[in-house]
């Protein structure tokens, strides 16, 4: 393990002898509160310190084990790296061992050790029953049998321990700081402490951290790892820090401070869920991830891919793992992308799956944020991303290659189905979905612009060869607006300054107009404000022209209207 840092988390059911046995492999009593020692159960989370054979530490956390308290396991739960199954010898697995277990693997924490407690208390054959049924939950993980009275099996469960956190994959703690807090309090001196396990990354004394979902910033004035200071606290450790911030905001359980730019707090995340089958039903479901349990609901891609859609924002980073309750563990969600876009597309879902992929997404989709969160947040190496600057001041958009080449394939896709159209271009928001980065991405594209569309190169809209009749119809009408057939047509037009198109599918001549325009300032000035009929009279029009017209003066806001008059803006008077 080479010193690596690494937190070991407890499971079991109740009453199984999860906190005494803690208490006797580190010896520290995990129960801090009077309730629990009123009670005699844990209630809440406890922490401990174990020392290894070889002289590394695990930072310890003991979970309560009542069906009552599963969302405060899962708080601690998502912090560890392996875990200690805690089974009573003589009552075997019950339902919280077997609820427990479930969390831990959708959490994918894979390697750890099982504890068969309370053996003094029983016979040899019942441990050998309840060692084979643990096996069976189990395979290929070492089950040791102990007493936390007698002290048996003890120094044979610390070696198993240190065997199953060499195995454990530390590429867990790549990635910029972030911790989940869950506990906040002030003491006299150090000030607003918070407490929890550093999911990635180093904090040391100094670092300026983002609390997020609120998003303020607090400075670390020290940093303690159980009890002891120390210049700089590495992923997987339990960690405390003292931290000062503007305005006395205080961090609290459920928030994530973090590097800052490097996380953002989402109401949605792209999912694919766990089981392969997915979760039964459609009702509303509390998503647990950090030291969060949020309100939220799914909306389905197909088959094991989905949104989640939250009441409350969460902090997570692409790969992490959630678990999903309803009155008991219904399932998991392992997260594709923590700032999707709004619309839901299977398709993009899909490679977003694929796990030879690491990140075929559009890595901004809300905000301007900086280059290197982007990257971070997304793991994308420099190679794997096209970088556009110049979109908003915090440094630029960016968007993963791998995406960026299935953008282009499918706006090329969608061009070419126009080919022969009088106009067959796309605006931006048409082929990308209306997000906010579409104009962003849209040089990107190796498509030709011309008028706010999109175009294959060398395919602009011919409107000179389908629109000369039309044109001529209008110059021929003088004011009298003439009826558009092909709406396309007209809206080409009208792109073009050849014609203006009124309501109900008409249009007049860019002379007509201006002369319209001419006549309402006259009205305006002879009489002090516009009315319907007093147009009509002066433009010596029908009245349903005279509608039409003065419609299209409110639509480019050259007159504002007030009841059944009409006033001038100035900018009606702007040639």
């Amino acid at each position: 393990m080479s010193g690596t840092r690494l937190t070991l988390g407890t499971a079991g059911h109740i009453d199984h002898g999860k906190t005494r046995l803690v208490q006797a492999l580190t010896g520290t009593d995990t129960d801090r509160l009077p309730e629990e020692k009123r009670r005699g159960i844990s209630i809440t989370l406890g922490y401990a310190q174990l020392e290894l054979p070889d002289g590394s530490r695990l930072s310890v956390v003991d979970v309560p084990g009542h069906e009552r308290f599963v969302r405060t396991m899962v708080a601690g739960a998502t912090g560890i790296d392996l875990f200690l199954l805690v089974v009573d010898a003589g009552e075997g697995p019950k339902p919280q061992t077997y609820e427990h277990l479930e969390i831990l693997r959708l959490l994918g924490i894979q390697e750890g050790v099982a504890a068969l407690t309370k053996v003094d208390a029983v016979g040899p054959e019942r441990v050998r029953e309840t060692e084979a049924a643990v096996r069976e939950l189990l395979p290929g993980r070492e089950v040791v049998p102990v007493s936390a009275v007698a002290g048996t099996g003890l120094g044979e469960l610390v070696a198993a321990i240190a065997r199953a956190a060499a195995a454990v994959d530390v590429r867990r703690h790549e990635g910029a700081a972030r911790l989940y807090v869950d506990r906040s309090f002030s003491l006299p001196g150090p000030g607003r402490v918070v407490t929890g396990t550093l999911r990635s990354g180093s904090i040391g004394a100094g670092d300026r951290l983002e609390v997020l979902p609120a998003g303020y910033e607090v400075r670390v004035r020290s940093v303690e790892v159980h009890g002891e200071q120390v210049e700089r606290a590495v992923a997987g450790q339990r960690v405390a820090l003292a931290v000062s911030s503007e305005r006395r905001r205080r961090p609290e359980p459920g928030d994530a401070v973090v590097e800052p730019g490097a996380y953002i707090a989402s109401y949605r995340l792209d999912v694919a869920l766990e089981p392969p089958g997915g979760i039964a039903g459609d009702g509303g479901l509390t998503v647990c991830h950090g030291t969060s349990a949020v309100p939220g609901r799914l909306v389905r891609a197909g088959g094991r891919l989905a949104q989640l859609r939250l009441s409350r924002p969460l902090v997570a980073a692409r790969g992490d793992h959630l678990v999903l309750r309803r009155e008991t563990t219904v399932g998991g969600a392992r997260v594709l992308d923590p700032s999707p876009p709004r619309r839901l597309d299977g398709t993009r879902l899909e490679l977003l799956d694929r796990a030879d992929v690491p990140a075929l997404v559009a890595a901004l989709v809300d905000a301007p944020v900086r280059v290197e969160a982007v990257k971070t947040r997304l793991g994308l190496a420099d190679a794997d991303v096209e970088v556009l600057d110049g979109f908003g001041t915090a440094g630029g958009w960016v968007f993963a290659n791998a995406w960026l080449e299935q953008t282009r394939a499918g706006a090329r896709r969608a061009l070419e189905a126009r080919a022969g159209e009088v106009d067959p271009g796309l605006t931006a928001g048409e082929l990308l979905g209306g997000e906010p980065w579409a104009p962003a991405l849209a040089p990107l594209l190796g498509l030709e612009a011309h008028q706010g569309k999109l175009y294959v190169p060398g395919r602009l809209p011919d409107a000179a060869g389908h629109g000369g009749e039309l044109v001529a119809r209008l110059e021929a009408a003088g004011l009298e607006p003439v009826a558009v057939e092909d709406q396309e047509l007209g809206r080409q037009l009208e792109r073009e300054g050849r014609l203006v198109r009124l309501g109900d599918g008409f249009a007049i001549g860019p002379e007509a107009y201006a002369e319209y325009r001419r006549l309402l300032i006259e009205e305006f000035d002879a009489n002090g404000t516009v009315t319907l009929a007093g147009f009509r009279d002066r433009a010596g029009i029908s009245r349903r022209v005279a509608q039409l017209v003065l419609e299209r003066f409110d639509a480019d806001r050259l007159t504002l209207r007030v009841g059944d008059q009409r006033r001038l803006r100035r900018s009606a008077r702007v040639s």
